[in-house]
């Protein structure tokens, strides 16, 4: 039905493996000072590329977040599918955590999904994931849907940069480049199963007023070291 992609022999020159603060553009030197909370392991050789290193899930999150899908997913579902799986952050997590028969790993952009699929190897996880280079809503519907009943669909999608934290309030119906709204009816075709990863000061009542004919969801608020995430 479905086949992984083969990774590159080589990297992409846009994925890149910084190893001195003066090598890392200004904008993400931030971002470079908290390294070893966004991967553990990433003296190995973790692969990013610019963009992500402000969307990465920062490892103890993505863990945190992966066991609490694991004990609240019923014990039918047995793979889970991460359909913005960028660099890899949630899909490592998902795939350590060892509740899954199989993850599923979705990403369109070809220079990312090659980092994610280095930084699965560094991990010693890369035999328990197959990664799709798409658009997630088709791979979904087009390749993934026999899968849908057994499965929890996680999302963490891009929120527009780092931007959003300007907002006191995050707008989550223009939501760039996928609305809430956009999201959960693609998503709700093919399951009710879903998990999304937002931004902390998104709107709760936008999200519980696209939920007023579902049952009750659960909102969880993570944090790391004392800042929220």
């Amino acid at each position: 039905m479905h086949t992984a992609i083969v990774p590159r022999k080589d990297s992409p020159d846009a994925c890149r493996h910084y190893t001195k603060l003066e090598q890392v553009p200004w904008d993400i030197q931030k971002y470079y000072h908290q390294r070893y909370n966004l991967f553990s392991r990433y003296d190995d050789g973790i692969l990013m590329t610019d963009a992500a290193w402000y969307g990465v899930t920062p490892e103890p999150v993505a863990i945190k977040v992966a066991k609490h899908i694991a004990l609240g997913a019923s014990a039918d579902k047995a793979v889970i599918i991460d359909c913005f799986a960028g660099v890899g952050g949630n899909t490592i997590a998902f795939a350590r955590s060892g509740r899954w028969k199989r993850v599923y790993a979705i990403e369109r952009d070809e220079d990312v999904i090659s980092c994610g699929m280095h930084n699965a190897k560094l991990y010693g996880v890369d035999q328990k994931i197959s990664w799709f280079h798409g658009d997630c809503f088709d791979i979904i519907k087009n390749e993934l849907s026999p899968l849908c009943q057994c499965s929890v669909v996680f999302a963490s999608p891009p929120w527009g940069g780092p931007g959003y934290r300007t907002e006191a309030v995050f707008d989550l119906t223009t939501m760039q480049p996928y609305s809430l709204q956009q999201l959960l009816e693609s998503f709700r075709q093919l399951t009710e199963n879903i998990v999304l990863f937002l931004p902390r000061t998104s709107d709760l009542r936008q999200l519980a007023k696209a939920n007023e004919e579902t049952k009750r969801i659960k909102a969880i608020h993570y944090c790391m070291a004392g800042a929220s995430k």
